[in-house]
C-alpha cells in the first residue's frame, strides 16, 4: 500500500484520485507507523515551508519519513514536498528542511510573474525510471514561487525554463522529487505516477 502523507498542507484528494484512476491502492494518512511501513510514500504539499516542517514535527512524521528514505523504498515529493526534501529554505526567513537531498530552496527573482503557474515543458536531464516511456520534453502543470537548487547537479533529472533553467525534478537513489503536479498533468502525469507505483511494487 502506498501512503499519501497528510501533514495538513497538501492536495491529498487529487493525488488519491489520480492513483485511483490508475488502479493503485493507496491511503491518506498522518499516522507515523503507517508511513514508516508503507510500500512507498507520496509526499505532496502546498503552502509555507516553515509551517510544513512544524506540522511534520508535531505529527511525529520526521523520523518515519527519514526511515522510508533510508530504507530503499520509493519516496516521491511533490511541489512543496520536493522542496522539503532539501536542506534549507529562504522562504520568510531561514528554515531547515529534511536534508535528505543537500541543497536549498530559493524564490524566483527579477521581472518574472510569481508564482509560476500553468503548463511548462520539462526536459529530461538524465535517465530515470520516473520518466520511463514519457516523451522528452513533455508538459506538466506548475504552481510555485520557490524552486530547489541541489548542491549536486547530478541529482537533477528534469529541468524547466522560467527566466532561466531550474530543477523541475530530482532523484537521489530511491528518493524522487518533482516541482510540478503530476496529479494535475493529464495523461502524462498519470504515466509518471504509474512509473512510481511500479517501483513501489517491485521494491
Amino acid at each position: 500500500m502506498i501512503a499519501i502523507v497528510d501533514y495538513g498542507l497538501g492536495n491529498l484528494k487529487s493525488v488519491k484520485s489520480a492513483l485511483d484512476r490508475i488502479g493503485e491502492p493507496s491511503t491518506i494518512t498522518s499516522e507515523p507507523g503507517r508511513v514508516a511501513s508503507a510500500a512507498g510514500v507520496i509526499f505532496p504539499g502546498v503552502g509555507a515551508f516553515r509551517r510544513a516542517m512544524q506540522n511534520l514535527e508535531e505529527l511525529e512524521l520526521l523520523e518515519p519519513l527519514h526511515h522510508v528514505a533510508d530504507s530503499g523504498r520509493p519516496f516521491l515529493g511533490i511541489c512543496l514536498g520536493q522542496q522539503l526534501l532539501l536542506s534549507e529554505s529562504s522562504e520568510h526567513g531561514h528554515h531547515h528542511g529534511l536534508d535528505i537531498i543537500a541543497g536549498r530552496c530559493t524564490r524566483f527573482t527579477g521581472d518574472l510573474k510569481v508564482p509560476h503557474m500553468g503548463w511548462n515543458e520539462v526536459e529530461q536531464a538524465r535517465p530515470s525510471p520516473l520518466f520511463e516511456g514519457i516523451p522528452d520534453p513533455s508538459f506538466f502543470y506548475f504552481a510555485h514561487s520557490f524552486y530547489v537548487v541541489p548542491h549536486d547537479p547530478d541529482v537533477v533529472i528534469g529541468r524547466t525554463d522560467y527566466g532561466g533553467p531550474f530543477a523541475a525534478a530530482v532523484q537521489k537513489g530511491n528518493v524522487f522529487g518533482v516541482q510540478f503536479h503530476p496529479e494535475k498533468s493529464g495523461p502524462t502525469g498519470l504515466a509518471m505516477l504509474a512509473n512510481f507505483c511500479r517501483l513501489c511494487r517491485s521494491t
